[in-house]
């Protein structure tokens, strides 16, 4: 039996997978631990998974709206998440992770836990890397769309040049926000890195998991070595209440599929008066509507439109005559595991170039959140239900066995055991 250590902070798209791949070592008789923030102890737990604690604590930087609205500033976000949220707590969460991987086989780490490759270096515990999104490997032969802007899209079609320069500016301000990383390598004896740990620096020589199918991203010739692509680890949370399930399909049953509008579960919390337009739109649309607001919103609902705190995607995706969501990796893959059709309207960090790609598969239109009118949502939606080229690419899409989920995390579990000597 395998203990193996995965170390994991963000949204709930950054806890799935790992459960996902998580459960699949339990059937396999292995014994899985998840390291990330208390506020997922309880999710952890419920899949029999070892829950062990990670630093920062969210308590610390006040309520999850204001979390979010900083993070999501466009042009502040990076340097508060980087700066304020994870490099003024290394030393914890160094400590955290050495932890939880005492007498550990093997541990992986995502992106954002920069002191788990540390803890690798200085007790020579074996390592693996991995990505949730084809952004995280910033490749300059696939130029990544950086932000739901003009000018983003300008840049990546300059091509890989300008996507090198970008990257070469990039890491002398990531060299900066790593001061507090770098002097924590000098406290433990390790050596200065060769490369920024939030770019190059974060990939395993040994293995990195890229947990997205190939239909999404092609291999690159710029890719990290020994990169593999498992696919999409299927984990869509707990079951809703019997009640919910109820009135979910009572509303179902009452008339045609309905627009179906999810923001996943941080862009939920800077929603605004989104869900106020989305009414907007579907009822100049004549169409029915399920609005998912993560308990964030409270209005007058219009015949025809239901809303719901919370339902795990795999329930009422397949139902939708449309999926709108803000192009989370998550909430894509689920999006694209229905074979419905979908309007994706980012807002910052993986969105906007995961939407670029669902719009290249050819199942989607995207719109960034932040130009999504009224008149503009009924634009976009009106083309998608209006041309069936877009729901034939769905249901292609949903039949590829690349893209199923029920099978990345039993394809990343044997990887990870293939990576222990």
């Amino acid at each position: 039996m395998k203990r193996i250590v995965f170390a994991t902070v963000g949204s709930l798209g950054d806890l799935h997978p790992y459960i996902a791949i998580g459960r699949a070592l339990l059937e396999l008789g292995h014994r899985p631990v998840i390291a990330t923030t208390d506020r997922y102890r309880a999710a952890v737990e419920a899949q029999g998974i070892e829950y062990a604690p990670l630093r920062p604590h969210e308590a610390q930087f006040g309520g999850l709206e204001a979390v979010a609205a900083r993070l999501f500033d466009p042009l502040r976000g990076p340097a508060y998440l980087i700066g304020d949220m994870v490099m003024p707590h290394v030393r914890a969460q160094y400590a955290d992770i050495a932890a939880a991987s005492a007498g550990a086989h093997l541990l992986v780490t995502h992106p954002l836990t920069l002191a788990g490759p540390l803890v690798s270096l200085k007790t020579g515990l074996p390592w693996v890397s991995s990505v949730l999104a084809p952004i995280s490997l910033m490749s300059c032969e696939d130029p990544p769309l950086l932000a739901a802007s003009a000018l983003a899209r300008t840049l990546r079609r300059l091509g890989p040049r300008p996507c090198r320069w970008c990257i070469a500016l990039g890491a002398l301000l990531v060299r900066r926000w790593e001061r507090p990383l770098e002097a924590l390598r000098a406290e433990l004896g390790l050596p200065r890195a060769v490369h920024p740990a939030l770019l190059q620096g974060q990939f395993s020589p040994r293995l990195n998991l890229a947990l997205f199918p190939p239909l999404l991203a092609t291999a690159q010739a710029d890719w990290p070595e020994r990169t593999l692509l498992p696919g999409f680890p299927g984990f869509d949370g707990s079951a809703p209440a019997p009640e919910v399930q109820s009135a979910l399909g009572d509303f179902l049953a009452a008339g045609e599929p309905p627009l179906v509008f999810a923001l996943g579960s941080s862009v939920v919390m800077v929603a605004g008066d989104f869900w106020d337009k989305a009414i907007d739109a579907a009822t100049r649309l004549g169409r029915r509507a399920i609005l998912l607001t993560g308990g964030h919103w409270r209005g007058s609902l219009p015949e025809g439109i239901a809303a719901f705190d919370y339902l795990p995607y795999s329930t009422v995706f397949p139902h939708a005559a449309a999926v709108i969501h803000q192009g989370g990796i998550g909430t894509l893959a689920q999006a694209l595991a229905s074979g419905r059709p979908q309007l994706v309207v980012p807002l910052a960090f993986d969105q906007p170039d995961n939407a670029r790609r669902a719009v290249a598969l050819g199942v989607a239109r995207s719109l960034p959140i932040l130009s999504a009118t009224p008149s503009r949502l009924v634009r976009e939606l009106g083309a998608l239900l209006g041309d069936t080229a877009y729901a034939v690419a769905a249901a292609r899409i949903a039949a590829d066995p690349r893209s199923n989920l029920r099978t990345g995390a039993a394809r990343a579990a044997q990887a990870l055991l293939g990576a222990i000597s």
